[in-house]
């Protein structure tokens, strides 16, 4: 009878081990997400649908996002160990590896750039140029729509000196400028749309003198990419899938993001239009979603350098990688 106890309670043991193991190995990973302006923003719809719609759950990540001081000190958290992964725009890296922060881009979502610069169209405002002597803002001194404004001002031959530029936040930005206190801005689509619901008449810069900078990128340290692959893999194969599903069908897209961030509830049509100008002037025309283009990267990278908004060159390969885009899997509904 003792020795049947026993082997009874062995078998016990190792039944609750195993269910203690498999526990385990099903607990998420909890990862820190840096974005570089409070998340309920409609630029970041790719990340909060993939978390809406349960794509990071499916990779077996508990994603938290948190703000950041715009994606230059997205870069600089990531680089110092603080989080694995952080979202900027795809011209980060050039700014911050002169600087030796160890970071790179793992996807770039679009083949256009997210920065926008827009007047009043009733103004006097019809190109860059015109932007002399003129107010503008933008979200802060420390986000890359700041340095792709500064490289479009010297793509037309202005420089810093010439236009007032005032950091205002991610909604002064836009407030700002419908309140007529502000000539122009540069940001991102989704406050051109605020400023449209507000009342405001907006004419965009034409495209070709807009600096071709790069979409919004999805970084990640030098450490995460080497040693948690799998991490750095299941953020950028959700986020994808999350821009695949705006592109798809932009309506049912600001339903869910609606969902995710109840003050947009009843502004769905608002959502709607800003997820048509990403789609247009940002997502399109990628061929493969989140590739990363080198050579785009490198011409972007020679302009920071030859303007000199970058101290020194950084080689492209350092600047990037394309490993996780070609892993991913885009999750399904």
């Amino acid at each position: 009878m003792l020795k049947r106890v026993s082997v009874a309670a062995r078998v016990s043991l190792v039944a609750l081990t195993l269910s203690a193991s498999l526990y385990a190995q099903a607990a998420p990973t909890e990862v820190t997400y840096l974005l570089p302006a409070p998340p309920n923003s409609a630029a970041f719809a790719p990340w909060i649908i993939a978390q809406q719609k349960g794509y990071y759950a499916k990779a077996n990540l508990k994603v938290e996002f948190l703000a950041a001081k715009g994606g230059v000190d997205v870069a600089k958290q990531i680089g110092s160990g603080n989080a694995m992964v952080g979202g900027a725009i795809g011209d980060t890296p050039i700014i911050v590896r002169a600087n030796g922060i160890p970071v790179k881009s793992v996807a770039v979502l679009g083949a256009g750039g997210v920065t926008l610069i827009a007047a009043d169209a009733k103004g006097d405002i019809h190109s860059v140029k015109d932007l002399k002597g003129k107010t503008m803002t933008v979200m802060s001194y420390s986000d890359t729509t700041y340095y792709a404004l500064l490289a479009s001002l010297r793509k037309a031959g202005l420089g810093r000196n010439d236009v007032s530029i005032q950091a205002a936040g991610p909604a002064g930005v836009w407030q700002l400028f419908s309140a007529k206190k502000a000539d122009a801005m540069a940001g991102v689509p989704d406050w051109v749309v605020s400023a449209e619901d507000a009342g405001s008449q907006v004419s965009l810069m034409p495209q070709n003198e807009v600096f071709e900078s790069m979409a919004q990128a999805i970084l990640a340290s030098e450490d995460a990419i080497k040693n948690h692959p799998d991490i750095v893999q299941g953020i950028v194969s959700a986020t994808l899938a999350g821009m695949r599903d705006i592109m798809q069908d932009p309506k049912a897209a600001a339903v869910t993001f609606a969902q995710a961030v109840p003050a947009y509830q009843g502004k769905e049509a608002s959502l709607e239009k800003i997820f048509q100008l990403y789609i247009d002037h940002v997502y399109a025309h990628q061929a493969v979603p989140g590739h990363i283009d080198a050579e785009r990267l490198a011409k972007v990278a020679k302009f920071y350098v030859d303007e000199g908004i970058v101290a020194r060159a950084t080689p492209v390969d350092e600047l990037y990688t394309n490993q996780f885009v070609d892993g991913a899997k885009l999750a399904q509904q």
